[in-house]
Parts: C-alpha cells; sequence; structure tokens
C-alpha cells in the first residue's frame, strides 16, 4: 500500500497483477511523469483467453481495453495533470469486469450451441469430440466465478 512510486520520475513501465483493489492509494504513481506503459502479469493467459472468445467484437473490445491505459498513460504525461494512479484502478477495474462479462457470455453461447447439437449428434460426441475446441482457456480471473469450465 502507500505512495509506493511517489516521484519515482524514472518509473517508465510497471508490470502489475490484474487484480482489484491492488491498488489503494491515490499518490501511488504522483509524480511518475514518464510512466508510459502498464504491462499485466497475466498478460499472455489472459491475451490466450480474449484469442478464444467466441465473437470478433468481443476479442477487438477486448483488445482495445487492455491496451487502452497505455494511451491514457501518455496523454496524462503530456499533458502533466497526473491521475495515473486513478487512471490505473479505473483500467484494472474495466478490463476484470469485461473479461469476466465476455466469458460468461461465451459459456452461455457455448451451452446454447451444445443443446442444438445434441439434436444433431449423440451427446458423447458433442461432450467429447466438439465442445472441447470451442472452451476457452482454463485460466480463472479474481473475481470471476468458473464453475461450468471454459
Amino acid at each position: 500500500g502507500g505512495a509506493a512510486f511517489y516521484e519515482y520520475t524514472s518509473l517508465e513501465r510497471i508490470t502489475i497483477p490484474l487484480k482489484d483493489g491492488i491498488i489503494t492509494d491515490d499518490d501511488t504513481f504522483t509524480g511518475c511523469e514518464n510512466l508510459e506503459h502498464v504491462d499485466l502479469v497475466e498478460g499472455e493467459a489472459l491475451r490466450d483467453t480474449i484469442d478464444s472468445l467466441h465473437l470478433k467484437e468481443w476479442r477487438n473490445d477486448m483488445n482495445e481495453g487492455v491496451d487502452a491505459i497505455n494511451q491514457n498513460l501518455l496523454i496524462l504525461s503530456n499533458r502533466g495533470a497526473g491521475g495515473e494512479t486513478r487512471a490505473i484502478r479505473r483500467w484494472i477495474s474495466l478490463v476484470l469486469f469485461s473479461i469476466i462479462h465476455f466469458k460468461a457470455q461465451h459459456r452461455r453461447l457455448l451451452d446454447e450451441a451444445a443443446t442444438t447439437l445434441q439434436h444433431a449428434f449423440p451427446k458423447d460426441v458433442v461432450l467429447n469430440s466438439i465442445l472441447p475446441f470451442l472452451k476457452l482457456p482454463s485460466y480463472t480471473l479474481q473475481g470471476e466465478n468458473n464453475e461450468g469450465g471454459g
């Protein structure tokens, strides 16, 4: 907690976990005027999950959302306005909410498709040979209820 990087002017890039509440102090990045890039610890797993989402629109929304923080930090640093901490905190919440929402929608569509496919194919064929190719990676994010898998 606290202002861990307060006035750390040489900080340009940081890698943080995608976890709501990880940044609690509004002054954590105050004075980090060169902070221009935030990476996520879960970056690769998150990108794999995004790439597996059913609809291209969802993938595009998520990729734009994940990349948005670095554009916002650049704008903030050019203005010299500060606000990096609040921007990062809001971004984490938005990315978490969005990926959990899209994964739930993906599961809903998958369940509907499974029901439809079971009318055309035997249940074991659907469960063992079709659905495994449509599931999302098994990575679970903070705040996500992963009941029912993929």
